[in-house]
């Protein structure tokens, strides 16, 4: 099998597991009981089932064994096979982390715990950042007393970044997708394969999962959902990105993924600004600025899929990918016309 029928084996493999599986998952949920009452800060109206984290991990996991089986990896150098098990079982890790919490419930800090000794874990099968980037130097190797926590610091922070935006129905699923897609083009672009088999496989999770996570949602992701994506998007990103000795491709992971990254940033620059505790949940994100200024859910849904799309697309014109510049001029309109169109919205409102 050519080398690229497996990516795009791996993308529709995971589509149609998640696709088949998560009405079943929907239909357990609602007879166990284990699904999320409305109120408070939920926008939704009626009971919605929060395990569909394991139809995304299924669809995932099937699609990267089936690859494997088929000797779709290749043969991959020992530190290669390292960074790819380090992404696929910190992946699993973090997935089992969050559905303990759906299921059971646990502590702010029992979770943060757990993830930070995950990550440091990955750090140590290689999935490591190695070179950060100084304007007027260039790339800098870093030493391992800084390569941990800042490894430590961006697998645990888009962890939590993903799971924060998941407030909305199709919101975190679709920024992750469209995030994933690039990160396909891109890895691919950098000659990197492997990385790009895994991006390949969540990607069609993340957009198969949208078949029922779209407004009108009929079932959520979860926690479990969102800590798998949030830590394999930043997994893919590190081994696929980062660790390619150029500039642009170590800056490329954080443009990819700039819109959740900003949106906690911004929310926990607020929160302590305002005296309280970053990990507090409030009204604060993105999408909530943008339904208290009158947008429709799908409106707003819609408007940061452009905003994600966007960056996407700077992501591959700085790539050097051939027509990236095209890409990025073409959806630099479609986001300026959908910021008309929500700047209008809201002043109708």
């Amino acid at each position: 099998m050519p080398p690229l029928s497996y990516h795009l084996a791996a993308f529709l493999i995971s589509a149609v597991v998640v696709i088949l599986t998560t009405p079943i998952i929907r239909k357990i949920g609602l007879q166990t009981g284990y699904f999320d009452p409305p109120g408070g800060r939920k926008v939704h109206q009626r009971p919605m089932v929060r395990l569909g984290g394991i139809a995304i991990f299924l669809g995932t996991l099937i699609a990267l064994l089936w690859v494997w089986w088929t000797g779709g990896f290749g043969i991959l150098p020992p530190d290669k096979e390292y960074e790819v098990w380090g992404v696929t079982i910190g992946g699993l890790i973090f997935f089992l982390i969050g559905l303990a919490d759906d299921l059971y419930g646990l502590s702010p800090q029992l979770r943060l715990f757990l993830q930070v000794i995950v990550a440091a874990c990955a750090w140590h099968t290689g999935v490591q950042i190695e070179f950060l980037t100084i304007p007027f130097i260039g790339l800098v190797s870093l030493p391992v007393w800084i390569s941990l926590p800042a490894t430590v610091i961006w697998l645990v922070g888009m962890v939590n970044a993903i799971n924060w935006i998941d407030g909305l129905d199709g919101l975190a699923a679709g920024v992750s997708g469209i995030a994933a897609v690039v990160m396909l083009i891109v890895c691919l672009f950098m000659n990197q394969p492997a990385a790009a088999l895994i991006a390949a496989a969540l990607a069609g999770s993340a957009l198969g999962f949208l078949r029922y996570n779209f407004n009108p949602a009929q079932i959520f992701m979860g926690d479990g959902g969102a800590y798998f994506m949030g830590f394999t998007l930043a997994g893919v990103g590190v081994i696929g990105l980062v660790k390619s000795v150029t500039t642009v491709a170590v800056l490329l992971p954080y443009l990819i993924l700039a819109v959740p990254i900003l949106d906690m940033s911004a929310v926990i620059f607020n929160r302590l600004r305002h005296g309280k505790s970053p990990f507090k949940a409030d009204n604060r994100h993105l999408h909530h600025r943008l339904l208290k200024a009158g947008l429709s859910h799908r409106l707003t849904v819609l408007f940061i899929y452009t905003l994600t799309l966007w960056v996407g697309s700077l992501a591959l014109a700085f790539s050097g990918i051939p027509s990236g510049l095209a890409y990025a001029i073409a959806s630099t309109a479609l986001l300026s016309y959908t910021g008309w169109k929500v700047s209008r919205h809201a002043r109708q409102q």
